[in-house]
């Protein structure tokens, strides 16, 4: 049996041009991916002319869109750095939506609605937080639960008949219901993503000036040393659960707002496109790797082939494409994350 040397260190694996292919490649993936996108039609289209992937019109559209889930992929990549994961993310998504959406049909003003949607997701990342930390049931397990029981719960609150919380029946949503998710205050872009963009921000700042984030990548990398140095693991995780489940919340109030309505369906997937863009941004599934800005990229460029696939690809080709660029985004992130071990 081989020993390290205990002088040994790790580092990543490769010359010059493979460490700066590691430290920008997400970039350039998102460069070659607009450029593709733009070029494939340049046939029938002008570079900014109305049809091609460049026109203005478009990338407002695109980036409107993005908002649930660029601003739910940062925390979700805080939590998998600290290594766990929640499969209920999409499942809060849509049970924020549909309480974000009785709150307003029934008068609430949008500060108040507001603030109690991020009040219910809180806890519905509390409750993954208990049931994970207080009650050592393994994350995945654990999440698959609670997806279940999200769903359940936002598909009670729909009443039967209706597929989703909106008017009729003697209410109405109020006029400032859509304005969030829609209407653009600063570059034609929505509230909605102004959010995504500052809870990015601080969640960047977060990983690299404070304590919460050397906790979590401690916490990811090796828990025990994490345990034995002092830090309480479970608090760390607790907490980030529950920034999850607010940016969840935040997700859900971005979708009901960009639909005028609250659908209990409408968080369907948005976990799978959360895996998908964070492993892209080169997080370590294991823990103790991960970048919040890699991530945000990420699901830029998840939406960006999303859009793009409406346009070039069949519908059922999409749900294929989908489950090969996952594929594809766990063996590299393996290959990107790799060390190699120097005296």
């Amino acid at each position: 049996m081989s020993h390290t040397p205990a002088h040994a260190q790790s580092r990543p694996a490769g010359g010059p041009v493979a460490r700066f292919l590691r430290s920008y490649y997400i970039y350039l993936v998102l460069v070659a991916v607009v450029v593709v996108l733009s070029a494939a039609n340049l046939d029938r289209f002008d570079l900014f002319e109305r049809g091609n992937f460049l026109n203005q019109n478009n990338i407002i559209n695109i980036l409107r869109i993005s908002a649930p889930l660029l601003t739910l992929v940062g925390a979700f990549t805080l939590l998998m750095v600290s290594g766990y994961i929640d499969l209920s993310v999409g499942s809060a998504a849509s049970l924020s939506a549909v309480v974000y959406a009785l709150f307003a049909i029934h008068g609430l003003p949008f500060p108040v609605a507001f603030a109690l949607t991020l009040v219910v997701g809180a806890g519905l990342g509390a409750i993954n937080g208990i049931l994970v930390v207080r009650l050592r049931i393994t994350p995945v397990i654990a999440t698959l639960i609670t997806l279940s029981l999200y769903k359940g719960i936002a598909l009670l609150l729909v009443e039967d008949g209706v597929s989703a919380i909106k008017s009729g029946g003697g209410l109405s949503m109020p006029d400032w219901f859509n304005s969030y998710g829609r209407i653009g205050v600063m570059l034609g872009l929505p509230a909605a993503f102004w959010v995504a963009v500052g809870v990015t921000l601080v969640l960047v700042v977060a990983q690299n000036r404070t304590l919460l984030g050397k906790y979590a990548a401690a916490t990811g990398g090796n828990p025990t040393a994490a345990r034995l140095s002092g830090i309480n693991t479970g608090r760390i995780v607790f907490l980030l659960y529950v920034i999850v489940g607010m940016t969840a919340a935040l997700a859900g109030i971005a979708r009901s707002s960009f639909m005028s309505l609250g659908d209990p369906l409408s968080g369907d997937g948005m976990e799978l496109s959360a895996i998908l863009a964070v492993l892209i941004g080169g997080t370590a599934f294991a823990g103790g790797e991960g970048r919040v800005l890699r991530s945000f990229i990420g699901a830029l460029i998840i939406m960006a082939l999303t859009v793009g696939m409406l346009i070039l690809v069949p519908a059922y080709f999409q749900t294929l494409l989908i489950g090969l660029a996952l594929l594809a985004a766990a063996a590299s992130n393996h290959l990107i994350s790799r060390k190699e071990v120097v005296s």
